[in-house]
């Protein structure tokens, strides 16, 4: 008898023991009712992550019955957000909104006070094509036009600042695969780099799609020469691929993503996902998405993790191969 009552709870034990791993943690059965969520944008108010930031923090707001509180905290291309949200507690109350750049400043900063292994991506919300544009009055009607034309000259190039996705791709671009000298002229941002190109000061400009560029494409103030993507843009439907243009596998983008401390709880990320997931697909923030020159991405977690690995060497092969000249 003493035998069996031994063996009788060690198997109550047990399954006390695996009742108690396979049930949700508490904070996870409780999240989000202790407080409201904190969704810190890692650049200045009124740019692309901030505006995406306010239509997911409304979405969120609505799905999840919660406040959801957007700051913004800009500077150091990033990276003094992303170092504000990597400290803090991993209990889904504090997400970072940012682009492309938390993937690029993983290799280009040697000393950011923060790892891009600190975070867990909740979801990549949406993504825009890089592009090269010029003036209307520029006589190449395409990238493969305007690289012929300028063969063995040195172009001046505008980019909306030093070591952004457009400045690094467009270098990349023309060093290593146009093989056409290039002079990068940066500017604070994009809206002055678009009007210097407007007004025929350089020979052409870096910019995402949504950086402002379709706006400008779409009105006739600038003329796409191509996009760094896989197929044509629903918002420049004119504007060819690189591929298309002779210059194939090279493709580039600026996105906008949600990440969390990496010690969240997995349960949490997926709830937020899912809400994101919602939030993008549907039609009013589709169009709104559409209009600005960007497309929804919608993704399991896990996808959106492997994607952020993928972006973080992608970027980097290019940031070494650049070396000192954009940084």
């Amino acid at each position: 008898m003493p035998r069996f009552r031994i063996a009788r709870g060690a198997v109550a034990a047990a399954t006390l023991m695996t009742l108690t791993v396979a049930a949700p943690p508490a904070d996870a059965q409780t999240y989000p009712s202790a407080k409201p969520i904190t969704l810190i944008v890692a650049f200045a108010p009124g740019g692309i992550a901030d505006t995406l930031a306010r239509l997911i923090g409304q979405g969120l707001g609505e799905r999840l019955h919660q406040s959801v509180v957007v700051e913004t905290r800009g500077g150091a291309g990033g990276n003094i957000a992303a170092a504000d949200v990597a400290r803090a507690e991993p209990d889904g109350y504090t997400l970072l909104a940012t682009t492309t750049a938390l993937a690029i400043n993983e290799t280009l900063f040697a000393d950011k006070q923060f790892a891009a292994s600190e975070f867990k991506a909740v979801a990549i919300a949406a993504s825009s094509p890089e592009a090269l544009v010029t003036s209307p009055g520029n006589p190449a009607n395409n990238l493969a036009e305007f690289v012929k034309a300028n063969s063995g000259k040195t172009v001046n190039l505008a980019i909306p600042g030093v070591g952004t996705g457009s400045d690094i791709e467009a270098e990349y671009f023309f060093k290593f695969l146009a093989k056409t000298p290039v002079q990068p002229i940066p500017f604070q941002g994009g809206a002055p780099a678009i009007n210097a190109t407007i007004g025929n000061q350089v020979d052409l400009m870096a910019s995402t799609l949504g950086g402002g560029a379709a706006a400008q494409i779409a009105a006739g103030k600038l003329k796409g020469l191509g996009i760094a993507a896989d197929k044509r843009a629903a918002v420049t439907p004119d504007v060819p691929t690189f591929a298309e243009q002779g210059f194939p596998g090279f493709t580039a983008a600026s996105w906008v993503g949600f990440f969390a401390p990496a010690r969240t709880d997995p349960q949490i990320l997926v709830m937020l996902n899912a809400a994101i997931n919602d939030i993008v697909k549907t039609p009013d923030v589709a169009t709104k998405l559409a209009g600005m020159g960007f497309e929804p991405i919608a993704g399991t977690q896990a996808a959106a993790d492997a994607m952020f690995a993928a972006e973080i060497k992608k970027w980097g092969d290019m940031v070494k191969a650049l070396g000192p000249s954009i940084k």
